[in-house]
């Protein structure tokens, strides 16, 4: 077998997928059959992931990588295309592990097991090829295949409001999907050829008045899905009626489909209009940060708080894309890997602690702490994590955001002083309510009457490697981020040159200025 030109992307989607057919037909009454078999599946898929992320990817190349192309309708060129660059190769690894954690996380589910780990590995095929394909139209297709399983598992297996917040995501996320349609055939039958390719169609030259009309509709679309405000409202209901499998998949790879197309298409495709509308990305980051932190202070639901501190969270990546840095898109980047660990970490927790005390207010908990002491420690320290405590991932995102756009020539220096100041009182609010939360929950007095009616059970073995496995990333990229930044440098670097060459001003500055240009040109900085 010829192990260099082995389609290593198709097998990566279609895997799961196939496998997940395969699970209607096992021999299981009680789901413990099924659960080990996804669970084979998963690790798996992720070994392959990992083994053709060593043997076939190049660090220093910012092309597609572990291309393949089939022909699907010639006469529209339309074709299997798929491959990997710094933007979706971490991505794609980052799926493969929080979707096989998330498929572990799912043991205790009894409910028609068959049915649930039948949707999650369709799911884990589906997330894959959202950040695989290189088709527009074929794009369009699995972004709305992948919305399938997510809004059956809310509905089936949600909470007592499930089918009112299964029914927002779909008509949210549907909704925002008929602006990719409509802007993808625009594209793609715009100018004298007809082609779907993408790289093709970053290749035509649109004017900049149709730039500016599909920069808005994906911003729409993606908006949805990153979530940016107003567009999040389906966010909190989805997190507030879900289980910790979908919680995990939500958080720490749904939201991310929203941020790499935004990078992909908007940035990527749509270099003009991105100049444009970069200010307003920039006040739309800083409203999601502040607004959500303070939302997010007043909530009592814990399900409800995590998912507005998610929101804050992704503010930060709008800020990165539009600093016109590579630091500053660099930090847009990790955030999302850091806020994809963060996130499956934190909603990992909310069902453990559920599971326990079949209540989600926090005025209901109260000293839990006191009878569950490894899921204390596991609690404090994810939420460490997520509020940017130094050592850990979140914080060298956020870092390299603020510093990237605080470097930024882009704006001048009233603006970049307003939204630094109120994005800083959003970074200052996320440890105000995580560590108020804490206490809430773990420290304290005893709730005599949730501990007379509940058991307290301590973290079990297979709920402390869930949150080990998610700690040693999070810990080892905030002691060492080359290790994931060395992967997309050269993309983002490549990226953050189409960006600055779309405003003239700062074209004008690097011809001043040769050796600022060399620096934006360059590789990948060792």
């Amino acid at each position: 077998m010829d192990i260099a030109n082995f389609p290593w992307l198709t097998t990566i989607i279609l895997f799961p997928i196939v496998a997940a057919l395969f699970i209607p037909i096992i021999p299981d009454k009680d789901g413990k059959t099924v659960r080990w078999y996804s669970l084979t599946i998963g690790l798996i898929d992720f070994a392959v992931i990992v083994y053709a992320f060593c043997t076939g990817y190049d660090f220093n190349n910012p092309k597609l990588q572990l291309f393949e192309s089939y022909a699907w309708v010639p006469q529209l060129d339309l074709n299997w295309s798929v491959g990997a660059d710094g933007l979706s190769m971490p991505l794609i690894l980052l799926t493969g592990f929080i979707t096989t954690l998330a498929i572990m996380a799912a043991w205790p589910v009894t409910f028609k097991p068959k049915l649930f780990y039948f949707l999650m590995l369709l799911m884990y095929g589906g997330q894959i090829a959202v950040f695989a394909v290189q088709d527009m139209l074929l794009f369009f297709l699995v972004w709305e295949l992948e919305l399938v399983p997510v809004y059956l598992i809310l509905s089936i297996w949600g909470g007592k409001r499930r089918l009112y917040a299964a029914t927002k995501f779909i008509l949210y996320t549907a909704g925002g999907s008929l602006f990719i349609l409509v802007a993808a055939l625009t594209m793609a039958f715009y100018g004298d050829n007809t082609t779907f390719d993408m790289v093709a169609i970053a290749g035509k030259d649109f004017p900049l008045k149709l730039q500016l009309f599909l920069y808005g509709g994906f911003l729409i679309a993606y908006g949805v899905k990153l979530p940016i405000f107003p567009l999040h409202t389906w966010l909190p209901d989805a997190h507030g009626e879900a289980t910790a499998p979908a919680h995990m998949l939500l958080a720490g790879i749904l939201l991310k489909m929203g941020g790499y197309a935004l990078l992909r298409m908007n940035v990527g495709m749509l270099p003009d209009a991105h100049g444009v509308f970069a200010p307003i990305l920039v006040i739309l980051g800083v409203v999601n940060i502040v607004y959500a932190a303070l939302t997010s202070f007043a909530q009592r639901n814990l399900k409800r708080k995590i998912a507005y501190s998610s929101i804050s969270h992704m503010g930060f990546v709008l800020i990165g894309m539009a600093s016109f840095t590579s630091l500053g898109t660099s930090g847009a980047m990790l955030q999302m890997i850091s806020h994809g660990l963060i996130g499956a970490s934190l909603f990992f927790m909310v069902g453990c602690t559920y599971d326990r005390t079949h209540t989600l207010m926090l005025d209901e908990m109260g000293g839990v702490g006191k009878k569950m002491k490894k899921v204390f420690a596991m609690w404090t320290t994810c939420s460490m994590a997520s509020l940017a405590l130094p050592g850990m991932s979140g914080f060298v995102a956020e870092l390299m955001v603020f510093v990237g756009f605080a470097t930024s020539d882009a704006y001048n220096s009233t603006f970049k002083v307003i939204a630094i100041f109120l994005a800083a009182v959003g970074v200052i609010l996320t440890p105000i309510y995580l560590l108020s939360m804490l206490r809430e929950m773990l420290y304290g007095p005893e709730n005599e009457e949730l501990v007379s009616h509940t058991k307290l059970i301590d973290a079990e073995p297979r709920e402390v490697f869930i949150i080990g496995c998610l700690l040693i990333p999070i810990i080892g990229i905030g002691l060492y981020p080359k290790i994931v930044t060395q992967i997309y440098d050269t993309t983002t670097n490549q990226l953050t040159a189409l960006m600055r060459g779309s405003v003239p001003s700062l074209v004008q500055k690097a011809e001043l200025s040769p050796s600022h240009q060399i620096a934006f040109q360059a590789p990948a900085i060792k």
